[in-house]
Formats: C-alpha cells, sequence, structure tokens
C-alpha cells in the first residue's frame, strides 16, 4: 500500500556515497533529507576549534548543552548546519574533523541527548534520514531501510577525489588508512555500532557509478512503498 508519509534509513560506512545519493533521492522524491553526520561533525568541528578531547565523554556533555546547532534549508535546497549562529557547513567537512565527529558519536550520552531532534523530524513529515545507525537505533521503524556500501579501496578513491574538488592535496595512502581506522572505530563502539539492521536491503556500489547507485537505491524504495 502506498504510504502518504514514509521515512527512509540509509546507513553504511565512511565514504559509501550516502549522503549524495540520499540528497538526489530526496529531491526526486520531494522528501526531507536530514544528513545525521552533519550534526556529529558540527559538535567535532566546535570540539577541534577548542582543543577538547572527544573521546573523553565528560568534557563533550560538559559543552553540549550549551552549543546551539541548528539545520537551515536554504534556497540552495540543501541542509546547512550552523554553530552557535555561524554556518559551517563547510567547515565541518575538513578531514581532520572526521574523527573527531567519530569520537564524540561514539558516546552514549552524546547519541542520547541529539535522538529526540532526529526522531521528532521524522515524526513530522516523509524523510530520507542517513547515518550509521539509522535503521537500528534512530529510526527502527522505518518503513525502508537500506545498508550501503562498498569496498574500503572504492570509498577511499572517492573521498579523495572529493578532497580535491575541494581543493584539498592528501595523499590517497592517507585517505585509505584514515577511512579503514574509522571503519574499525565504528563498528567496534559499545554504543550503536554500524551494522545493517536485521530487515534492511544491502546494496553495494563498487561497480556502480552515481545514476546506477541512484537507481538501485530508489528501486528500493519504490518496492517497500510503492511509490
Amino acid at each position: 500500500m502506498t504510504k502518504k508519509q514514509y521515512s527512509i534509513a540509509i546507513d553504511g560506512p565512511s565514504g559509501a556515497g550516502k549522503s549524495t545519493l540520499a540528497k538526489a533521492i530526496a529531491k526526486e522524491l520531494g522528501i526531507l533529507y536530514v544528513d545525521t553526520g552533519a550534526i556529529y561533525r558540527t559538535i567535532g568541528y566546535y570540539l577541534f576549534c577548542h582543543k577538547l578531547d572527544p573521546k573523553k565523554e565528560a568534557e563533550v556533555m560538559s559543552v553540549l548543552p550549551q552549543l546551539c546547532i541548528e539545520m537551515k534549508y536554504e534556497p540552495d535546497g540543501l541542509q546547512h548546519m550552523y554553530l552557535d549562529g555561524k554556518n559551517v557547513t563547510k567547515e565541518i567537512r575538513l578531514p581532520e574533523v572526521s574523527m573527531y565527529a567519530s569520537d564524540c558519536s561514539a558516546h552514549g550520552r552524546v547519541r542520547t541527548f541529539l535522538l529526540e531532534m532526529q526522531r521528532r523530524l521524522a515524526r513530522e513529515q516523509s524523510v530520507i534520514m542517513d547515518g550509521r545507525d539509522i535503521g537500528t537505533v534512530v529510526l527502527p521503524d522505518a518503513d525502508v531501510k537500506v545498508f550501503l556500501t562498498a569496498s574500503s579501496e572504492i570509498r577511499a578513491q572517492r573521498r579523495y577525489q572529493e578532497l580535491l574538488d575541494r581543493g584539498t592535496n592528501k595523499a590517497y595512502e592517507e585517505v585509505l588508512a584514515e577511512l579503514i581506522e574509522r571503519d574499525y572505530n565504528d563498528t567496534h563502539r559499545e554504543v550503536a555500532p554500524l551494522r545493517p539492521a536485521e530487515d534492511s536491503v544491502i546494496v553495494d556500489t563498487s561497480a556502480l557509478d552515481f545514476e546506477q547507485s541512484k537507481q538501485a537505491v530508489l528501486s528500493v524504495i519504490r518496492e517497500k512503498v510503492r511509490l
């Protein structure tokens, strides 16, 4: 049966293309895109700027309640992140911020603090939300769950090219090493580790280009909610 309001969870490791695909699919379906990773990156960026240790939960929680984190959807149709009134959308994508985001997202109290913000968005409207524990923790009752993945080498190559396009010159070997480290951290953390939900559909995009990946995910969504 076709649903008027529905939720889509896209999970997967770093560099799998979750955000790019989710944004394109949201635009095509006319629903809200929520980049949950950007929320953690915003916190990570604050910790990075203030030289705080993201691995110390108490230290992170001591500053979290005083931060003003906002998601705004601007005329370009994209989600922009604001930290204490400043647009930090570009800054949170800096390579050095990634590990800060990964470390602080491993804390249970940090995830709990942000959980209701994410669920509220899904209650109010149709959404496609991407992250690492959307189908398992954030939206366990999502109508569609996709686990997007690709080989570590392919994901590193995509991230390497993305950094080059942004003007960041970083060796591929370094990008690959950081990606493998983040994969390990994300899959071995005690709280909400990265793993496919039992009822998720796994989509491997290693051999697919962007349009093929998009169509593969759209096919899963249309089958589940009969759009």
